[in-house]
């Protein structure tokens, strides 16, 4: 059981694991799969579990919904918010894991300089 939202972990495929995401598509769990373990963590994807609903008749037609996935770690101490925020995280080519490129809206990582030490002007 977590002490908070931030820090979830679950058994997934049989290992203890920290949960960095729960109910993603399989585009979002290649992307952080190669994230983290270009930063030394080992990675489990696992399929999420199908929704609790029972489908409506006009989803039961409909083409099969997209599976999501949950990634993990196996390190049970890892918490993506201290990860990215502490500023651990590293890109492929070496730059600092900034939030826009961990929430996919950046293709490439340009946080050198921290929030913090940023001027206002």
């Amino acid at each position: 059981m977590a002490i908070n939202k931030n820090h979830e972990f679950d058994d997934l495929q049989g290992v203890k694991c920290a949960i960095v995401e729960k109910n993603v598509l399989q585009e979002r769990a290649d992307f952080l799969k190669t994230l983290l373990e270009t930063n030394g963590y080992t990675v489990i994807v696992a399929p999420a579990p199908p929704p609790k609903a029972a489908p409506t008749a006009a989803e039961e037609g409909s083409p099969a919904t997209p599976v999501s996935f949950i990634v993990g770690v196996t390190d049970v101490t890892f918490s993506a918010v201290l990860a990215v925020f502490g500023r651990q995280l590293r890109t492929k080519d070496g730059h600092v894991v900034s939030l826009a490129y961990w929430q996919q809206k950046e293709a490439v990582s340009n946080d050198e300089v921290p929030y913090y030490e940023k001027s206002s002007t």
